[in-house]
């Protein structure tokens, strides 16, 4: 326990600045998605604010999946994604599509509650609350700290094929990063249980 700690102590002093670029861009998409949601036409919110009434009324009246199957449903898409970003760590043409994916991430949070609270007022500052605030408290860190992992890991292999110099050993970062990851896939595991067994009862509290 002590090494893992040391281990990550050494990871975040080592990449402040990266972690600094992250946190940046991640805060970027978020305002670019609040923006979005006041750049959408009135039928394009008409249209979205219908489906999410129709949502919220199914969550309203029980009608959703069993929080087996949306925990299944969640754990996958965190696992494919995080995994998408271990990937893309280890090959020297990743780095750019992880910082997209990292925005991409900022935006459609910053458009969710955006939207919610644009269409919604209070209420839907209070289902945003409910329904995004919690999990996110958790996600955005958690990919955050992937990210930032999957660009220093990126740097580091492309100064190892083109900086003849730098002859530090890969494998042992390899198995450092891996190891990260898979810290962050097994706390993934808790916010998918989160979404499927306490978010509908949270949502379905606001919404009834």
């Amino acid at each position: 326990m002590q090494n893992f700690r040391n281990m990550v102590q050494t990871h975040i002093r080592d990449n402040s600045s990266v972690y600094t670029f992250t946190m940046v861009l991640l805060v970027m998409g978020v305002i670019f998605g609040a923006v979005i949601v006041n750049s959408l036409a009135v039928s394009e919110k008409q249209d979205l604010f219908i489906y999410l009434k129709q949502f919220f009324g199914e969550v309203s009246s029980g009608h959703f999946a069993s929080p087996h199957a949306m925990f299944n449903e969640s754990l996958t898409h965190y696992l494919k994604y995080i995994g998408f970003m271990w990937i893309l760590g280890v090959s020297i043409i990743g780095l750019p599509i992880i910082l997209i994916l990292l925005f991409l991430k900022g935006v459609v949070v910053g458009f969710t509650v955006g939207f919610l609270v644009n269409q919604m007022g209070w209420h839907g500052l209070m289902l945003a609350f409910v329904s995004v605030l919690p999990q996110n408290l958790i996600l955005v860190p958690a990919f955050i700290i992937v990210s930032t992992a999957s660009v220093a890991f990126s740097l580091k292999m492309i100064r190892q094929q083109f900086i003849r110099k730098n002859s530090t050993p890969i494998l042992p970062q390899l198995f450092r990063y891996s190891l990260l990851v898979t810290v962050v896939c097994a706390i993934l595991a808790i916010v998918s249980l989160f979404e499927a067994y306490i978010s509908p009862v949270l949502i379905k509290a606001v919404v009834g």
